[in-house]
């Protein structure tokens, strides 16, 4: 593992649960990134939350104190975005199920956002996490997706991490809902843990997927991933996964560590022959 850190150029980042939970920002994280720094790492901070457009994270991120550029986010709106670009360029007509947030950044990047209406017809249904949802528009989202419109989800979490005594029903739950009323599954979900959004990380700075290592707290996005792509898969025990499931689960992340604090020391050990005397 050692030599496998040695190796490590750049960070892909989980948010939510890794470097943060809800508005509480993890002791942890300002040091670790100050030490990626420290020797010549750079990092991309990764999302799968849909609820906020990627201007919305950066100030976000400014109020925990984490000065972020828009170079270094990539979320799964902006994944879902560039998905619909490249590989299905006929639909551009959009009901989305998703906050105004997300709305916004899906019209700035040229999309037609159709009306809770059924005389407005779509292409096609596009859903997200969705934290303002309304009974009206689930109905009308199954509704078109009954008519065989294409059904694509911006990522597949069940729930999302929160510092709050509640929980947060996400994009993947949403989703059960509306294949549970209509028998139709989504054709197609981004975000993690489909791999284009490792491999774009790759491909903008020039890496090998074994100089990149992939940091978040779930198993069945941030690992698959990882395991997916071929980078190094590092499982932060600071959010939805524990101990006992990480280590019951197959594949095994590549490894294990209660946060960043920890994954912080193995790669100063890792990398101590390069540390000024």
């Amino acid at each position: 593992m050692k030599e496998r850190l040695r190796k490590i150029r750049h960070v892909a980042l989980d948010m939510d649960g890794t470097i943060y939970s809800g508005g509480t920002l993890f002791d942890s994280t300002a040091p670790f990134l100050a030490l990626l720094g420290q020797f010549g790492i750079g990092y991309t901070l990764l999302t799968n939350n849909s609820s906020k457009s990627a201007k919305d994270y950066l100030a976000h991120l400014a109020k925990l104190g984490i000065a972020a550029t828009e170079g270094q986010l990539y979320t799964s709106t902006q994944a879902t975005i560039e998905y619909l670009r490249t590989e299905r360029p006929t639909l551009r007509r959009l009901f989305v199920l998703g906050t105004s947030s997300m709305s916004q950044e899906m019209a700035a990047a040229g999309f037609v956002l159709t009306a809770d209406s059924a005389t407005d017809e779509p292409d096609a249904v596009i859903v997200g996490f969705d934290t303002s949802l309304t009974f009206e528009r689930l109905c009308r989202a199954a509704y078109w997706i009954k008519q065989n419109k294409p059904f694509i989800a911006t990522h597949p979490d069940r729930i999302c991490p929160t510092d709050q005594p509640t929980v947060l029903v996400d994009c993947g739950s949403i989703c059960a809902a509306l294949q549970t009323a209509t028998g139709c599954a989504p054709a197609m979900v981004l975000g993690k843990p489909d791999p284009c959004m490792i491999r774009g990380i790759l491909h903008r700075h020039s890496l090998a997927p074994d100089q990149l290592a992939m940091v978040g707290d779930r198993l069945y996005t941030d690992m698959a991933m990882a395991h997916r792509a071929g980078a190094l898969g590092v499982l932060v025990l600071t959010g939805e996964t524990n101990a006992a499931a990480a280590n019951q689960h197959s594949p095994k992340p590549d490894l294990i560590v209660a946060g960043l604090k920890e994954l912080g020391a193995q790669l100063r050990d890792a990398h101590r022959a390069d540390i000024p005397a």
